[in-house]
């Protein structure tokens, strides 16, 4: 059953059909540089045909958690740079996950001690973390025309250091109820402008065709989780919007679409023949997916390459055992989000 998920999948020159999806760690330093150790991490799973990063902070404003790294400074370039090249000398592939906050933000988790900025003015109904405990999300500011001018310019900045850093591309994240996801949903996006509205997918389309004028668009995926509530987001009919999207961004030519399929509503199915490039598929947060679950998604033809996230936190040669049988591994839950590499570099391979 297996079989499917590891034939090189030739358009991006992949030698497999596994996809490490994007998973936060916290294991920068208190500056958002990674620590030294997570090149290590990276490489142990370089057989992957493609790894995507955790959530990476185009922006000081953007910065969500402590301990999450950033795409903004000399320093983290410099320290994703030795990420990039460890990969690479194992052979692998890797893009990097830039993830906007917008009101996943408090000020004292970033840099600036900046207020968290949204679409409008409606908060999470969360508690965040920060080095004194938990505090109450805030009100995020609504976002004027100059600040989302100015998210977009943070992107495309960031994907060039990206690209400076050695990665060969990167991730817009557009799902999980960060800030491009918050221009999606229905009630974070109370905008009476042309960002709101029918115009909701305008901010997310803005970001994908400045990053692809950029770097070119076979450096740029993008990911969305159409009708995902995390963090409290609204979604009561997902297809009008995400139709409309995926239409928008077919033209670009992308790298990929990294879909989350949902329960509520079976993305991978309704906008499948709405993209004509490669489909990256996952079966969401409530069914992670598997090897059987993720080679049917490509037997059945939704899906091109599938994205594993927490299989490859404890195995980290997962495509080979896959295709050995090799027992898989289990997490170590009270290390998933410590800062050390206990938990996170020492899960060895199958023997």
């Amino acid at each position: 059953m297996t079989n499917s998920l590891l034939k090189p999948y030739e358009p991006l020159s992949l030698p497999n059909r596994i996809v490490m999806a994007p998973m936060t760690r916290f294991r920068a330093d208190a500056q958002g540089v990674p620590q030294p150790f997570v090149a290590d991490y990276y490489a142990q799973r370089a057989g992957a045909g493609l790894i995507v990063t955790e959530g990476i902070w185009p922006s000081v404003q953007g910065q969500g958690a402590l301990r999450g790294p950033g795409l903004v400074s000399p320093e983290q370039v410099a320290g994703w740079r030795a990420v990039t090249g460890a990969v690479h000398a194992a052979e692998g592939r890797i893009f990097a996950q830039l993830m906007h906050a917008g009101r996943l933000t408090v000020p004292e988790n970033n840099l600036g001690a900046l207020p968290p900025i949204a679409p409008s003015p409606v908060p999470a109904d969360i508690e965040l973390h920060t080095a004194g405990g938990k505090v109450r999300a805030l009100v995020p500011r609504e976002m004027t025309s100059a600040d989302i001018a100015q998210a977009i310019d943070e992107h495309v900045a960031s994907a060039r250091r990206a690209i400076e850093a050695g990665f060969d591309g990167v991730e817009l994240h557009g799902a999980n109820g960060y800030l491009l996801h918050q221009f999606l949903a229905d009630n974070t996006n109370l905008r009476g402008d042309r960002y709101g509205g029918a115009g909701r997918i305008r901010f997310a389309v803005e970001v994908a065709e400045a990053v692809v004028g950029a770097i070119g668009a076979h450096r740029v995926g993008i990911r969305l989780s159409p009708g995902n509530p995390l963090t409290g987001l609204v979604e009561a009919d997902p297809a009008p919007v995400y139709r409309a999207l995926v239409d928008a961004l077919e033209p670009l030519g992308l790298a990929y679409l990294h879909l989350t399929d949902n329960s509520r509503y079976p993305a991978l199915r309704d906008l499948r023949p709405r993209w004509t490039g490669t489909l990256i598929g996952n079966t969401g947060f409530g069914h992670p997916t598997t090897a059987e679950s993720g080679a049917a998604l490509i037997e059945g033809g939704v899906a091109d390459l599938v994205s594993f996230g927490r299989l490859f936190i404890s195995n980290p040669d997962l495509p080979r055992r896959f295709a050995t049988g090799a027992p898989l591994a289990g997490i170590e839950e009270s290390t998933l989000y410590s800062h050390g590499p206990e938990g996170y570099v020492d899960y060895p391979a199958a023997a």
